[in-house]
């Protein structure tokens, strides 16, 4: 039994992969009361909640209705929206909360971990500004990568140091049996010659590199510049996938670096590796193990850290789905903390240490 720790009224908003696993733990957390659940897929609404996360049936039906959740009052909505790609709707959701004075912890805007990025777009900001200033409310973000894999781990880390000269977060991950969305992304599966939707180093740093300047903040330095690179490998013979064949003569892994410069040297990398199959790229960086962020540090002491999520359930799902929940309970178990927090944006230096309360039972 917790004690002494009072139980938030909790809606969850969208139940795709991150959102019916999340769904799940909710259902059958001690310190979290789930009373509503909000859709945008019309088949879903008027679905009881434990039906779309494969639990006992709650009593609570998924609404599209953002007026009725408002209604029942939560303490906080977990967001697992679409990604920035939808961003109008995501403003639209959550800014709706927002000015209801509800707070919202989410992981569909990966910019807004860092919402003082100069790229970050004005009209991506300033409604959700306005909207935590009306309705007196706090909006948190979070994710995976970026999100705490590279941004409170590293920073963490950077803590038990007396010098860092140089910080690098890394995701070392094989995309084989990942269901998610890489292909116009990433270039993976389409020819050398295509040009990948991150490819472009403006976007890259928007999307993915909001972590940069905010361990440069954190340390207490100012950028002189923030450069990428991109990588490709073309595979030589065909290679299966999840979604589909990789064909010889297709890129087959990307790696690209966010690079934070500081008097003439990169001091802060991001990066990633994402392939199809463990053999691809074999001159690459791989973790010691399948599937791990890496932190590494060098300075006084140097430090090397790797995690890797995984599901020892025997339900046999993927690393990259143990990951997304991680990702999606990292944003529900900060609710209690954003909920003390002083209106407005909310980034991982704004949070005290979050172990889990109700976790252990």
């Amino acid at each position: 039994m917790t004690t002494g720790v009072a139980v938030k009224r909790i809606v969850l908003w969208g139940t795709g992969v991150v959102g019916s696993m999340v769904l799940a733990e909710i259902v059958r957390h001690p310190l979290f009361d789930l009373v509503g659940v909000g859709v945008s897929n019309p088949d879903k609404v008027g679905k009881d909640a434990g039906d779309l996360c494969g639990q006992p049936k709650t009593g609570v039906l998924a609404t599209n209705s953002i007026e009725e959740l408002i209604a029942a009052r939560p303490d906080a909505v977990v967001h697992y929206g679409p990604t920035a790609a939808l961003a109008d709707e995501n403003i639209r959701v959550i800014g709706a909360f927002l000015r209801a004075g509800i707070d919202v912890c989410s992981t569909a805007m990966t910019p807004w971990v860092w919402p003082r990025m100069d790229k970050l777009p004005d009209v991506w900001r300033d409604p959700i500004t306005e909207a935590c200033a009306e309705g007196g409310a706090s909006c948190f973000t979070t994710g995976i990568d970026p999100g705490f894999a590279n941004d409170l781990f590293p920073m963490t880390l950077m803590g038990l140091c007396g010098e860092v000269r140089s910080v690098r977060a890394s995701e070392l991950l094989d995309y084989t049996a990942y269901e998610g969305d890489y292909e116009f992304e990433m270039g993976i599966g389409h020819p050398p010659e295509f040009t990948a939707l991150l490819e472009h180093p403006d976007l890259l740093v928007m999307a993915w590199g909001a972590t940069v300047p905010m361990i440069a903040s954190a340390a207490g330095i100012a950028l002189d510049d923030i450069t990428t690179t991109w990588d490709k490998w073309v595979t030589p013979r065909d290679r299966p996938s999840a979604k589909g064949v990789v064909t010889a003569g297709s890129v087959a892994a990307i790696r690209f670096t966010i690079n934070g410069i500081y008097r003439g040297r990169e001091v802060i990398t991001l990066e990633h590796v994402n392939r199809i199959g463990r053999d691809a790229a074999p001159d690459w960086p791989a973790g010691t193990s399948d599937d791990v962020y890496r932190v590494d540090i060098i300075g006084s002491p140097s430090i090397s850290q790797e995690t890797s999520f995984r599901f020892t359930d025997g339900s046999g799902r993927t690393p990259a789905v143990a990951g997304c929940l991680a990702t999606g309970m990292r944003a529900l178990n900060a609710v209690p903390a954003v909920n003390d927090l002083p209106q407005g944006w909310v980034t991982a230096l704004d949070l005290p240490l979050i172990p889990g309360k109700g976790t252990i039972r």
